[in-house]
């Protein structure tokens, strides 16, 4: 049985559109902006980022460990983005709008706005890559370390103080919801199970004037709020998983 993983592309999903006022654009100087990641859903998972702009260009250097090690007999592969046009958020317990213990890609989206930019591990950093598969993280432990060029959106978004890292994927063996609520249908694809697709780890960016690193959210998720800036709201996608054989899957806890 072919176990490999392939792509499968979802249109975008508008949660709302909200048209930009006020201030003129700003485009975010030279600096570093960083993030220790807070944990969703019952993630065990733990990650760092940092960004040293210069110009239109970033050095990304992330680092994620402790999340969901392997789906159907492949590594787990995660996917995350900058978000931000939103409040530059990460999403409480609150936000879980149906009260089944998971915060869907959708519930937070509210807080922390659409995908402005993907941390892929090379090639295009776009929002069409946003569901590239192949280009997330594999495994419950990797380092993406490259240079990408910030467009225009990221970089007001970090400059107003409201990007926000979300790296996707949930691990069934520790949600905090049930095996039943892990495996309804995702919210993004509804073949797919919605803790495969929901935010693990979430930090806002924050830029550093003393080499701290500032964290991102508590167990929650929780982040400061460091900007209210509204613009337009939009869910550029999330992580979609696939059996190259098509269909639906069920993930199991693990009790072992």
């Amino acid at each position: 049985m072919n176990k490999k993983m392939r792509f499968l592309a979802v249109p975008a999903l508008a949660i709302s559109a909200v048209a930009m006022a006020g201030s003129p654009a700003m485009a975010a100087h030279d600096g570093t902006y960083s993030s220790t990641l807070g944990q969703l859903s019952g993630t065990t998972g733990t990650g760092t980022i940092s960004l040293d702009v210069k110009g239109d260009k970033a050095t990304v250097n992330l680092q994620v460990s402790g999340l969901a090690q392997t789906f159907m007999d492949a590594p787990y592969p995660h996917v995350q983005h900058i978000h931000g046009g939103a409040l530059g958020q990460c999403p409480t317990t609150a936000a879980d709008a149906n009260g089944d213990g998971i915060l869907s890609t959708t519930d937070g989206a509210a807080s922390y706005g659409g995908i402005l930019t993907t941390l892929t591990t090379s090639g295009a950093t776009t929002p069409a890559e946003g569901l590239n598969l192949a280009l997330g993280g594999q495994g419950g432990t990797y380092t993406i370390q490259r240079e990408i060029t910030l467009d225009k959106a990221t970089q007001e978004s970090l400059a107003a103080g409201t990007a926000v890292v979300v790296v996707h994927g949930l691990d069934p063996a520790t949600v905090t919801a049930t095996a039943e609520a892990f495996n309804a249908p995702s919210d993004l694809e509804p073949s797919l199970p919605l803790g495969a697709t929901s935010p693990a780890l979430c930090g806002v960016l924050v830029e550093q004037q003393m080499g701290a690193m500032p964290n991102g959210g508590a167990d929650t998720g929780v982040a400061t709020e460091t900007g209210s800036n509204t613009g337009v709201l939009a869910l550029g996608g999330g992580l979609v998983l696939a059996a190259a054989a098509g269909g639906t899957y069920m993930i199991r806890r693990n009790n072992a």
